[in-house]
C-alpha cells in the first residue's frame, strides 16, 4: 500500500499552481542536482513541456519554476518577494547557474519548449529534461511528471513514497478508516496522529500542524491586506481587501456577516497565490483558498474554537485528502476541478464536521456531501491562468463545505451514498471528462470569455 502522510497533502510552497508550478520546480531541481557526476561537461540543458504544461504553462508560471528549480530553488524555503528579479537576470543574461557545477548558457524562449502537440503517456503533465556537453553528446535526458498537489514521478518509476514505514492504522477506503477508528474507539483525528507517530514524534507533528496554519493564516492576513493588479495581462484588480474594508465598515451587523467574511478570506489566499505568493497546497494551490477559508471561520464564528480545534480539523482533512489521492486524483488535469476545489471542499467538510466535534460517522458524511455537489466541475481557467474562476470558485467551494458539515450534522450519521462511492464516481467522472476541460484552457469558460 501507497505510503502518505497528511504532510504530503499539505505543503509549504509558492503560487499559482502545485502541479503546474510547484511540481516542475521540483523535478527540474532534482533534474539538476543529478548531474553532479557530469559536473565538468554540462553545457547545456533544454526543457520540454507537454500536455497541460504546454496548454496552459505560461499562464501558471511553469517556465518560471522551472528556471528556478534548475538554479536548485525548493519550494518551501525560496523568497517569494525574489523571484522576479532572479528571473530578470536570466532572463537578460541569457544565462542561469546550476548547483554544483556553474553558469550555463540558457535562453528560456528557446531553451523551454511548450510542445502543445505531443503528450506523454503517462499524465497530462509531462515534461523532458535534457543535458548536454559543448560537443552535442547526451549527457542526461530524464522525464518527470507533475501528479497534482506538487507530488512528482521519474518516468515510468512508482511515485516515490516521502515516507519510510507502514503506519499502524493503514487504510486506503474510507470504509477501513472508520472500521480501525471504530474498533480502536479513536477519533479519525487521533487514527491519523497516530499514524504519523510512525515517522515523527508528537511534539513534532504538532509543530507542523502549527506551521501549516500559521501560514494558511499569514497568506490569508497578507492577501485581506494587499491593494493592486493581479499579474497577467487580464489585469484582474484584487478584491479581498475592499472586501474586508467594506465588512469592518459596517455599524450593524448582518446576518450574512460570516459568510461574506469566507468569501474574503478564500478570495484573499487564491489573489496570494496568483501573484505568487507562498500558500499552502490544501490539497492544490488552485484549491489553496477553501480549507484557509473554513478554518478562519471556525476561528471567528465559533465560540469554542481553539488551537487543538484547529489541529483536529487539519488531520481530520488530511485523513480525507489522502483517500482521494490513493483512490483518484487531486490534479486538475486529470479530474477538473472537481479535483481540486472539490476535494479541498470535501476535506474542509469534514476538518470543521470534526472540530465542532461530530462524530467519525458524521465527518465521513460531511466529505461525502461536500464532494457529491462538486461533481462534474470543470478545470478551464481563462488565459491559462489561476484567476478565472478559480478565485471565486474558492470562495464558492468554502461556502459548500461549511453548509455540508451542518447538513451533516443534523443527521445521525447514516446516509445513502458514502464517501467511498463518490470519490469512485469523481474518478469515473474525470476520466469521462472531455481533454478541453482539464487544465488545458481549450474549452469552457476559456474560449467563450475573452482575455481583456
Amino acid at each position: 500500500m501507497a505510503v502518505v502522510s497528511i504532510f504530503d497533502i499539505f505543503k509549504i510552497g509558492i503560487g499559482p499552481s502545485s502541479s503546474h508550478t510547484v511540481g516542475p520546480m521540483k523535478a527540474a531541481r532534482d533534474f539538476a542536482l543529478s548531474l553532479a557526476p557530469h559536473a565538468t561537461k554540462v553545457n547545456t540543458v533544454q526543457v520540454r513541456l507537454h500536455g497541460s504544461l504546454a496548454w496552459t504553462g505560461k499562464g501558471h508560471a511553469t517556465d518560471s519554476a522551472v528556471i528556478l528549480g534548475l538554479m536548485g530553488s525548493d519550494p518551501e524555503t525560496i523568497d517569494p518577494d525574489s523571484t522576479d528579479e532572479t528571473l530578470r537576470r536570466v532572463h537578460d543574461a541569457k544565462q542561469l547557474t546550476l548547483p554544483g557545477i556553474g553558469a550555463i548558457g540558457f535562453d528560456p524562449a528557446t531553451d523551454i519548449v511548450f510542445d502543445t502537440g505531443t503528450e506523454l503517456p503517462r499524465h497530462t503533465n509531462g515534461m523532458r529534461f535534457i543535458a548536454r556537453a559543448d560537443t552535442g553528446i547526451e549527457l542526461a535526458n530524464q522525464t518527470y511528471y507533475s501528479l497534482g498537489g506538487g507530488f512528482i514521478a521519474r518516468g515510468d518509476e512508482p511515485e516515490a513514497s516521502v515516507q519510510e514505514g507502514e503506519p499502524p492504522y493503514a487504510y486506503r477506503k474510507a470504509d477501513i478508516l472508520l472500521q480501525l477508528a471504530a474498533a480502536n474507539q479513536f477519533s479519525i483525528a487521533r487514527l491519523v496522529f497516530e499514524n504519523e507517530m510512525t515517522w515523527r514524534s508528537e511534539a513534532e507533528i504538532n509543530a507542523r500542524l502549527d506551521r501549516i496554519w500559521s501560514v494558511m493564516e499569514a497568506c490569508v492576513l497578507r492577501g485581506l491586506n494587499t491593494e493592486g493588479v493581479l499579474p497577467g495581462r487580464m489585469s484582474v484588480l484584487r478584491r479581498a481587501a475592499k472586501l474586508k474594508r467594506r465588512l469592518e465598515a459596517r455599524k450593524e451587523p448582518s446576518p450574512m456577516d460570516a459568510m461574506e467574511w469566507v468569501n474574503a478570506f478564500a478570495i484573499a489566499v487564491n489573489e496570494e497565490n496568483a501573484s505568487g505568493g507562498r500558500v499552502v497546497t490544501s490539497p492544490t494551490n488552485g484549491a489553496a483558498g477553501t480549507i484557509p477559508a473554513v478554518l478562519m471561520y471556525y476561528q471567528r464564528f465559533v465560540p469554542s474554537a481553539s488551537a487543538e480545534g484547529v489541529r483536529t480539523f487539519l488531520l481530520t482533512a488530511g485523513a480525507i485528502g489522502i483517500l482521494y489521492k490513493l483512490n483518484a486524483s487531486i490534479s486538475g488535469a486529470e479530474m477538473g476541478c472537481q479535483g481540486e476545489v472539490g476535494v479541498a471542499c470535501s476535506m474542509a467538510a469534514a476538518g470543521l464536521a470534526a472540530a465542532l466535534g461530530g462524530s467519525n460517522d458524521c465527518i465521513e458524511e460531511a466529505a461525502e456531501i461536500g464532494m457529491e455537489h462538486n461533481l462534474g466541475l470543470t478545470c478551464d481557467p481563462v488565459g491559462g491562468m489561476v484567476q478565472i474562476p478559480c478565485i471565486e470558485r474558492n470562495a464558492m467551494g468554502a461556502v459548500k463545505a461549511i453548509n455540508a458539515a451542518m447538513l451533516a450534522s443534523h443527521g445521525d450519521g447514516t446516509h445513502k451514498v458514502s464517501l467511498d462511492q463518490v470519490i469512485e464516481t469523481m474518478r469515473q467522472t474525470g476520466l469521462d471528462m472531455k481533454s478541453i476541460y482539464k487544465e488545458t484552457s481549450q474549452g469552457g469558460l476559456a474560449v467563450n470569455v475573452p482575455e481583456c
